[in-house]
């Protein structure tokens, strides 16, 4: 039989062997598809670091709060604090009963008259009192009978001691005779001008002249000197506002500035002056007063409520809400965020308050980042994002 087999051979005329021929290309392939799993995975690793290095940036970045934050500048500010007072007479005179008392029998004012100094405002009966100083004129006469008695004896008996008829010790008996009785004479005219005294004082009479703002006195009742006020009159009418300032207020306010008073319950604005700075501050609530001196307007009644704007003159001073404000015992801070972007404490020292906020007298220059909220969250050294307020000054 004839067999035919095919033998390739190489252009040199060489046979090729099939098994030598496939081994490179087996191993070729080989090395190409290791290659490329090889960079699949290097290329995952890549991904997931990146991935992982992006999430811990924002996990960082949120564990740091972000504040809003101002720098107030400097304002020039009209100083003006508003407060709230009563109402009350500026000079209140309570009179009372100065004598013995009695039963009242006429009241000649009411409350709201305008009186004089010394004008009788209510009477006492005084019947009793009449008749003992009627007595006490008598006595003054009989005193006098015995005074002129005793004068005309002791002329006589100096006409007779130079005959020899009286003695001299006679004489001197007779003078300490008259002596006393022009004594008695005047013991009685001082007890009857004690006793119209007395009577006078019967009449309540007004020390001063002036308003009369209480009458607590009717007639037929019975008082003495344990009554109490009858009557209150407002020296003069003139009038004041005791205002209760802070004491912070109070420090930046002096005599003879301006003040507007709006009694409550009205809209009429009275203009009125400082006559007087309270030199005390109350421990509980922190006020002293500022007594407003006011002249009288039937508007304004003494024991109302009244509103004021006390005016202390221009400042230029950094002004900032309340919100930025922090108080402890050390006093009144603020929190300002350094060129650190960390929180620094500043004390401060606290001015008027205006409408568009608190005045800072002292500890801030104006140029400062101030923390205007969460204030309270914050310590001294703590790391923050600050964020300017809107339409903050850059």
């Amino acid at each position: 039989m004839n067999y035919e087999s095919r033998i390739s051979v190489d252009p040199v005329g060489h046979p090729a062997d099939p098994v030598a021929d496939g081994a490179p290309v087996r191993r070729r392939r080989t090395l190409i598809i290791g290659a490329v799993l090889i960079g699949l995975v290097l290329a995952a690793l890549a991904y997931y670091a990146s991935r992982a290095g992006s999430a811990e940036a924002p996990a960082a970045s949120e564990q740091v709060p972000s504040v809003t934050v101002v720098a107030p500048g400097r304002q020039t500010i009209e100083g003006e604090v508003n407060v709230t007072g009563t109402l009350a007479a500026r000079r209140n005179l309570p009179v009372g009963v100065v004598g013995e008392g009695g039963r009242v029998v006429s009241v000649l004012v009411d409350a709201g008259d305008w009186v004089r100094q010394g004008q009788v405002l209510a009477v006492i009966d005084r019947s009793v009192q009449e008749q003992q100083a009627r007595g006490a004129v008598a006595q003054i006469a009989v005193a006098q009978a015995d005074a002129r008695l005793a004068q005309e004896n002791l002329e006589r008996a100096l006409q007779l001691v130079d005959r020899g008829f009286i003695s001299r010790a006679e004489v001197d008996r007779l003078t300490a005779t008259r002596d006393a009785a022009n004594a008695r004479v005047a013991v009685a005219r001082a007890q009857a001008d004690e006793l119209r005294a007395r009577n006078a004082r019967l009449n309540i009479v007004a020390p001063a002249a002036g308003l009369v703002l209480q009458r607590q006195v009717e007639p037929g009742q019975t008082v003495s000197a344990g009554s109490g006020v009858l009557f209150s009159i407002a020296q003069n009418g003139e009038l004041e506002l005791l205002a209760q300032v802070g004491e912070n207020e109070l420090a930046n306010l002096s005599v003879g500035l301006p003040v507007e008073v709006t009694p409550a319950g009205t809209t009429q604005a009275f203009t009125g002056q400082i006559w007087q700075l309270s030199p005390t501050i109350d421990p509980q609530t922190r006020l002293g007063t500022a007594r407003v001196a006011l002249r009288y307007d039937p508007a304004l009644r003494p024991g109302g409520f009244a509103t004021a704007v006390l005016r202390s003159g221009t400042v230029s001073a950094p002004v900032l809400p309340e919100s930025a404000l922090q108080s402890d015992g050390e006093g009144s801070y603020v929190y300002i965020v350094g060129d650190d972007n960390r929180v620094v404490r500043r004390n401060v020292r606290l001015g008027n308050v205006t409408r568009d906020g608190i005045i800072i007298a002292e500890g801030l220059a104006g140029t400062e980042r101030v923390v205007l909220f969460a204030g309270g969250f914050l310590a001294p050294g703590d790391a923050v994002r600050p964020v300017r307020a809107a339409g903050a000054r850059p």
